[in-house]
């Protein structure tokens, strides 16, 4: 189903970051109406001078006002993280929106490990990163939103790949652990593919989850890069803690998207 298939002529993009900024240009290139919000000024006049054909909107604080920049055929994107508050200011008046999106995450599973799809159970008793996270999209899906919860979401200009080139990346333990990760440009199109849902939740990824270490050996092995060596567990951020593969099959089945990167290979090659 095409964006105006879906009654989309406008896209509005909260928080523009690497994901939002993502969002935002794969929308203008379809040729649909794009608006981008930035809190930060400085961010807002950059955007503005690299991306002419996006309206950008320097919003410092997000309220019920945002809810004039939602006409007819607008499909609301939301990027920005949860702060325990905006969400909840915010959501309910974008419920008029043809279409609302929220991109979450999969750490809402928090220490699951193993196979991860749409039907695993989320903890019973969720961290408070994770408790923050899940009331946000319920405060989204409540207003009808799609949650997408992703993986590490990585490009061309962020990622181990770019981690391993400017020799600031080890490997997490002894890289056995299992990861799942996004190219931002498929980010985009599942995205905007889900304006033909409502108030559904998927978890998104790419389709070939693997360990850290075979990761690392590639990215290496293709760049002439010195493998970077490990370091322990306790070390590093938890999110390079997790040991789950993400199964998306659901998500690009329904979407109807097809991957342009399936694998990191075709993310990551030099």
């Amino acid at each position: 189903m095409t964006d105006r298939e879906a009654g989309v002529h406008r896209v509005l993009v909260l928080g523009a970051g690497f994901a939002g900024l993502a969002v935002a240009c794969e929308a203008a290139g379809r040729g649909l109406e794009v608006t981008a919000t930035s809190r930060s000024l400085e961010r807002a006049n950059a955007l503005r001078e690299a991306h002419p054909a996006l309206a950008v909107e320097h919003l410092a604080r997000l309220d019920a006002n945002v809810a004039r920049l939602v006409g007819t055929g607008t499909h609301v994107i939301v990027t920005f993280p949860p702060d325990g508050a905006t969400d909840a200011r915010v959501a309910p008046h974008l419920a008029h929106a043809r279409a609302l999106t929220y991109l979450s995450t999969v750490g809402v599973y928090d220490d699951h490990t193993g196979h991860l799809d749409d039907t695993t159970p989320l903890p019973a008793t969720p961290s408070p990163r994770a408790t923050a996270r899940l009331a946000a999209e319920q405060r989204w899906r409540e207003a009808g939103a799609t949650v997408l919860r992703c993986p590490a979401i990585y490009g061309a200009d962020r990622g181990v790949h770019v981690r391993l080139a400017q020799r600031t990346f080890r490997v997490p333990g002894d890289g056995s652990r299992a990861t799942s990760r996004l190219h931002v440009e498929d980010l985009a199109a599942l995205t905007l593919a889900a304006a033909a849902f409502r108030a559904d939740t998927f978890v998104v990824g790419d389709e070939h989850p693997t360990t850290h270490d075979e990761v690392v050996r590639w990215v290496c092995a293709q760049r002439g890069l010195p493998h970077p060596g490990y370091v322990p567990l306790e070390e590093v951020h938890p999110t390079l803690r997790a040991d789950r593969r993400v199964d998306a099959s659901r998500a690009l089945r329904e979407l109807r998207v097809t991957l342009r990167f399936p694998s990191y290979r075709e993310g990551m090659r030099a």
